[in-house]
């Protein structure tokens, strides 16, 4: 009758550790924190529940009691979405942000500095030819004002 037993134990762990959920609830300390959140508000709020009072003047009157069963709610739902989504990917690295920041830090150089964007736009599209610049024209004679118009 014990080696039944002990096998059924067995089995029970072995179903336990391939069962995903379990795992989740394994290795995630954030989803365990949910679930020990939620059953600890559902047992403050059950307490004021039956502190005496009859239980729908309970619910209509105790803001403690409603306070706690939001919280115990939240926690649920953290817990049921963390369970569904499963494990989150850990960012490594941040090479976006680091990029992006190059690229902030670049275009600010550039604005900033005349001598940085003189030698960037010569690098891209070649050095700016210097030209003086002569009229081949004569400008046109003031016209003459004559005292008696005045």
């Amino acid at each position: 009758m014990a080696s039944k037993r002990t096998a059924k134990v067995g089995d029970a762990a072995l179903a336990a550790r391939s069962n995903p959920y379990v795992q989740r609830v394994i290795e995630d300390a954030e989803l365990r924190e949910n679930i020990r959140e939620a059953y600890e508000r559902s047992r403050k709020a059950y307490g004021r529940l039956s502190n005496g009072k009859g239980p729908t003047k309970a619910l209509m009157e105790d803001r403690k009691l409603h306070k706690d069963l939001r919280a115990a709610a939240a926690a649920l739902t953290a817990a049921s979405i963390a369970l569904r989504d499963g494990p989150k990917r850990k960012r490594r690295g941040g090479l976006g942000r680091k990029l992006l920041l190059l690229a902030v830090g670049a275009g600010l150089a550039l604005a900033l500095s005349e001598g940085l964007r003189k030698k960037v736009l010569d690098a891209l599209f070649g050095a700016e030819e210097e030209f003086d610049y002569t009229s081949t024209t004569t400008p046109a004679p003031a016209p003459e004002t004559s005292g008696a118009a005045a």
